[in-house]
């Protein structure tokens, strides 16, 4: 009987957001230019990428809810006398983002964000990574057309990579979507 109820329930809300087009799915890759913030030696960034899919839940005319499920690639470089050592994590990073409108074309974006560590290039000899990093996003995004999106957003790592280092990660990412 509970289970009917809950059924009925979650239909209905599907339902009425469907029907009140409050929810889009879409999909959306770029690049990222990514580095490590640490204190104790200098890194220079890398260019990766990232790529993913996200809902737009509209609350209002000037404000939605835009979860987000994304594959992303992140690390820096570092240069001694002699060689470069390339460091590149792969993350499935969870984005929750409140989504500001500024004007019909123009929205803020800032929120938290969760990733989890699925691979890993270490040339730096990092060991013992941390397989959860959290860290906030801002940016903004610009609606090209009812459907067409391109995006620029900081995500400032707030939790240490590894335990052998106090780096944490540090991206700039231009994107580019689809709503359907």
């Amino acid at each position: 009987m509970k289970k009917t109820h809950f059924l009925v329930i979650v239909l209905l809300l599907v339902t009425g957001i469907t029907n009140a087009q409050t929810l889009k799915i879409g999909i959306k890759a770029g690049i990222n230019y990514a580095n490590l913030t640490d204190t104790s030696i200098k890194t220079d960034a890398i260019t990766s990428y990232h790529a993913g899919l996200l809902a737009e839940i509209r609350i209002s005319e000037s404000f939605a809810f835009q979860p987000e499920l994304l594959y992303s690639t992140q690390g820096a470089s570092y240069k001694n006398a002699v060689d470069e050592f390339k460091n590149e994590l792969g993350y499935i990073s969870v984005p929750l983002l409140a989504k500001i409108g500024l004007s019909k074309s123009l929205a803020l974006e800032v929120g938290p964000q969760a990733s989890f560590l699925l691979s890993k290039k270490d040339e730096f000899d990092l060991n013992d990574y941390n397989s959860f990093d959290f860290g906030v996003n801002g940016g903004l995004r610009l609606r090209i057309t009812d459907n067409l999106f391109a995006q620029a957003r900081y995500t400032l790592g707030l939790t240490e990579i590894s335990k052998n280092a106090e780096a944490k990660n540090s991206v700039f990412q231009l994107s580019a979507g689809i709503l359907f």
